[in-house]
């Protein structure tokens, strides 16, 4: 819990607004509650433009059926922010009440596996947010513990920015920034040991937290979906390039490989691409849900 005092002297906090969701006040419901209704969105050069998957297809994909699983799963190591999942009509499925967070502007990231924008830092460094890592890693490999690689959140139309420890510790305070090392480590650690029991490696996931009004930190926004993290296929996991995976990645290749500049307006995305997108969202989700074991 942080004091009603660390809240008034922390730098840097503020009252979140979802990126992958719409807050609405509905009907007669208390003022304090929101409604979060998500919107699969898919960044489309890493910045803030995004692909909204599926169209109205959304409907059927019920994004906040993964949170909400996690959310229990998860629980007994940290509070979440949702209230209710009784929702009106229109959004039951895909939408939770939720108590409103001030939120940490810091992205909380842990990586059990080198690959992405972690992989494109060691390359030149050998490092990922100024943890030194091993020599010899390539793509994909297993790293030899987790580690917390915090981010900035960036404004529309700028790039998060991975950044060191002691950068978080200077915009949220080292206490605060250590309590969300932990937490962050603690939750990868708890998901990635389940996830490998049904078969699926979590590589690497983002969780974001807040503050709620009695100063405890709270795990907002959405935990574990196919946006936030990274899910590989454990049997065919193999270091030294891509994985076969269960997330936003496919989306990201098909971009990288249509000649796109990222600074003309992006091409549109093809249905089969956004057909497949959505298959392998459905697939991880019936996949880590499932009561049988791999």
């Amino acid at each position: 819990i942080l004091t009603p005092t660390f809240i008034e002297k922390a730098n840097g906090l503020y009252l979140h607004q979802f990126r992958w969701t719409k807050d609405h006040l509905i009907g007669s419901l208390p003022k304090e509650w929101n409604v979060l209704v998500g919107e699969q969105k898919i960044p489309k050069n890493f910045k803030s433009l995004h692909y909204t998957v599926g169209g109205p297809y959304f409907k059927k994909y019920r994004k906040s059926l993964s949170s909400n699983f996690w959310f229990k799963y998860l629980q007994d190591l940290v509070p979440n922010h949702i209230l209710s999942k009784t929702v009106p009509t229109e959004v039951e499925g895909r939408a939770v009440i939720v108590k409103p967070l001030i939120m940490f502007p810091v992205e909380c990231v842990a990586r059990g596996y080198l690959t992405g924008s972690g992989w494109s830092e060691y390359q030149k460094t050998q490092s990922v947010c100024g943890i030194n890592l091993p020599a010899g890693l390539q793509d994909g490999s297993k790293l030899p513990t987790p580690i917390f690689t915090p981010a900035t959140k960036a404004q529309d139309g700028e790039h998060d920015e991975n950044i060191p420890f002691e950068k978080a510790c200077e915009i949220i305070g080292e206490s605060a920034a250590t309590i969300l090392r932990q937490l962050t480590l603690a939750l990868y650690a708890k998901a990635h040991d389940y996830a490998l029991s049904k078969g699926i490696i979590l590589a690497d996931t983002k969780f974001e937290f807040g503050i709620d009004e009695r100063g405890q930190v709270t795990l907002g926004d959405e935990a574990l979906t196919p946006d936030s993290s990274r899910f590989w296929d454990a049997s065919a996991w193999q270091p030294g390039g891509a994985q076969a995976s269960f997330d936003k990645q496919f989306v990201r290749d098909w971009l990288l490989n249509s000649g796109w500049d990222r600074n003309s307006p992006p091409p549109k995305l093809p249905q089969d691409v956004v057909q497949k997108t959505i298959k392998l969202y459905e697939r991880i989700r019936e996949i880590l849900m499932s009561k049988k074991r791999a």
